[in-house]
């Protein structure tokens, strides 16, 4: 076996004794989702990666989202190898042309980059969306997010990330989606081919009345007007059959692209995270400039606008500009039925990504503020719970449900996780109490049955273990997740269709691998928010022997504690025979700073100081160790870069010619 690596100072652990049952049950997660992971490749995957499925391409990414950051915290390789091939595969064999499952769906890539089609390309087919906003865009990119933590070496990936963050941030001509001198992005719909102004009549209808097939065959069920935007206040009533009276229809729809599509909206935010990974993987200021440019724009907005968020800005920067002034009404804003629930995923990634970028915490208030917006619009229910109402339309703060879909409603977790993992200030733990205490209808403790992709409210039994009040939590929460693996192992092993019959039957290929407990527990962090965000860690781990991101083989981490000078953390060798070297980051991108580091030796209190991000800790077999660690937090130059790539990722560029090699 070779020699481990060591970075930064190097502690050994000297603790025997049988490893705790979160350990266990932190490793056998692990096992079931590597070998979930291989069934899903097998049963639902053509031999090269494409899946024996139908649907938009970022649904593609999405089977894969978690891979490469569970390799990233110790899963095996081919885990990250399969969700590359399966990410190419999908990318490359795109369009009728390329792949005769898809002969049915529009032209979704341009420029490697998923956008769905332009109108010239494309014919309507009911429940398809025309065209792509950064709602879906952020879902199809999560699977790409990982990749860099994975392994930041790749050299395709690199240029991949340029050349998609070049299309938001003006770098790329044929992309022209981004507006320096009024700071905005000039569409709801930008693509890789640039803004999106006019859609057709079947778009309008998706957007004003929701894209759901009506039993007529009609391609859509009518709603009232405000699905997804308004046309308010131009317009204040849209009726039924509009759209089969030609005039009416040219009308609206030419209020629609103005209003709607020209100009710019808070979902775009979500772009942020797109630039802030190319900005990991390269170091150029010009991603880190755009980001914070356009995070200021908006928070000059909040202010403007008597410290809401607006949700549409006009093509020259202002509020409302097509709406009268207006600040609610744009596309999947206060007015949509999720409201701001969409606008959160926008919120997370800006505040994430320039508090990253900049070690300014002060950032972070274009999020805080509208939780305190939110916060300050809650109502009592009869019961005694206290309610966030997300929507506002003409009406104001509206407290019923839509269409069956969320009306006033207990505060979700994850909106008040980000934020004070950000900044684990007092003040935002006092936020999350504060709806802690209006509580009345869930158990903050409780494992709740959420998908993966949703994260429910998994965050308030985090909060609770931080807080004190939830010490099992560790336990419970890898027991639940160790549960749904094994239940969606089964349903791998029972799938027994053909190719074409999972092609026919629109067959959901299963996704394995859970991996939001052992983010939470390994890393000490709330999980992405799955439409957009970038990882966020306390800590992470690295194999000192095989050279590789993630803890090795039968380790396992527990963050127990965090406050904002540090945290304390356990390390566990499971292994009788095998010692263990684990190199330990502050930060996911090595953003923090450890300062110091204490531990027990026996029954004496050891000391050591540290200057830099890496502590390198031995683990001998059977032994477990707790870590007191200092640190400062975001003090560093966020990167993609591994411990050894001391001088810098380094890439390998593309190859003179030989000497007289044909050109």
């Amino acid at each position: 076996m070779s020699a481990p690596l060591q970075y930064g100072p190097s502690i050994a652990a000297s603790q025997v004794a049988s490893p705790p049952e979160w350990a266990l049950l932190q490793r056998r997660l692990i096992d079931v989702g590597e070998e979930n992971a291989a069934l899903m490749v097998q049963k639902h995957c053509a031999p090269g990666g494409m899946m024996y499925y139908a649907d938009d391409i970022d649904d593609y990414y999405e089977k894969v989202d978690n891979w490469s950051v569970f390799y990233a915290m110790g899963g095996a390789r081919r885990v990250f190898d399969d969700a590359m091939m399966i990410w190419n595969a999908s990318t490359r064999t795109n369009g009728p042309r390329g792949n005769p499952v898809f002969g049915w769906m529009l032209p979704q890539l341009y420029n490697e980059y998923y956008c769905l089609g332009r109108q010239e390309e494309s014919t309507w087919v009911p429940g398809r969306r025309m065209v792509n906003e950064w709602h879906h865009h952020s879902e199809g990119n999560m699977a790409f997010y990982g990749f860099g933590l994975a392994d930041p070496e790749i050299p395709e990936n690199v240029d991949r990330a340029r050349r998609f963050a070049d299309m938001f941030i003006g770098a790329d001509p044929e992309a022209p989606n981004w507006d320096a001198d009024h700071r905005i992005i000039r569409s709801p719909f930008p693509t890789s081919r640039g803004p999106v102004f006019e859609v057709t009549i079947e778009n309008a209808m998706a957007e004003l009345h929701g894209s759901r097939v009506h039993e007529s065959g009609e391609g859509y069920l009518f709603k009232e007007m405000g699905t997804k935007t308004t046309l308010r206040p131009r317009l204040d009533h849209l009726e039924d059959g509009w759209w089969k009276k030609p005039a009416r229809a040219a009308e609206v729809l030419k209020l629609f692209n103005r209003m709607v599509l020209d100009g710019d909206v808070a979902n775009n935010l979500a772009a942020c995270s797109l630039v802030t990974n190319a900005y990991l993987y390269t170091g150029e200021e010009q991603y880190r400039k755009w980001v914070l440019d356009y995070v200021e724009a908006w928070m000059d907005r909040i202010r403007k606008n008597d410290g809401i968020i607006p949700d549409n800005i006009g093509p020259n920067g202002i509020i409302g500009e097509h709406r009268d002034g207006q600040w609610w009404g744009g596309l999947m804003g206060w007015s949509y039925y999720m409201g701001f629930n969409i606008i959160f995923h926008g919120l997370v990634s800006a505040a994430e990504c320039a508090q990253l970028l900049t070690g300014d915490a002060g950032y972070l208030d274009i999020l805080r503020s509208q939780l305190k917006v939110i916060a300050d619009n809650a109502i009592t229910g009869e019961d005694g719970q206290l309610l966030i109402r997300y929507r506002h339309d003409h009406r104001g703060w509206v407290d019923e449900s839509e269409y069956g879909h969320l009306g006033a409603s207990p505060m979700r977790g994850k909106d008040l996780a980000h934020l004070w993992h950000a900044s684990l200030a007092e003040e935002d733990a006092r936020l999350f109490r504060h709806f802690r205490d209006g509580e009345v209808r869930r158990d903050w403790n409780e494992m709740l049955g959420a998908s993966e992709k949703d994260q429910g409210d998994s965050e308030l039994a985090r909060f609770n273990y931080y807080d004190g009040r939830n010490p099992d939590w560790p336990v419970r929460i890898l027991r639940h997740e160790l549960d749904d693996a094994l239940q969606r192992r089964q349903r791998l092993v029972d799938e027994d269709r053909t190719p074409q019959e999972l092609v026919d039957q629109h067959a959901h290929p299963v996704n394995g691998i859970r991996s939001r407990a052992l983010i939470q527990t390994m890393l000490g962090c709330p999980q992405m928010v799955y439409n957009g965000s970038l990882l966020r860690a306390t800590v992470r781990y690295y194999d000192a022997r095989a050279r590789r991101s993630g803890l090795p083989p039968e380790t396992a981490a527990l963050v127990e504690e965090i406050r904002p000078d540090g945290a304390n953390l356990r390390l566990v060798n499971l292994s009788a025979s095998d010692e263990a070297a684990v190199i330990v980051q502050a930060g996911a991108f090595g953003e923090h700073a450890f300062t110091g580091v204490t531990w027990l030796e026996g029954e004496e209190t050891r000391r050591q100081p540290v200057e830099g991000k890496y502590l390198t800790v031995s683990l001998p077999p059977s032994t477990s160790i707790r870590l007191d660690l200092g640190m400062e937090r975001f003090v560093n130059t966020p990167s993609y870069a591994h411990p050894w790539h001391d001088k810098g990722i380094h890439v390998a560029s593309e190859p003179e010619m030989p000497p007289g090699f044909p050109h």
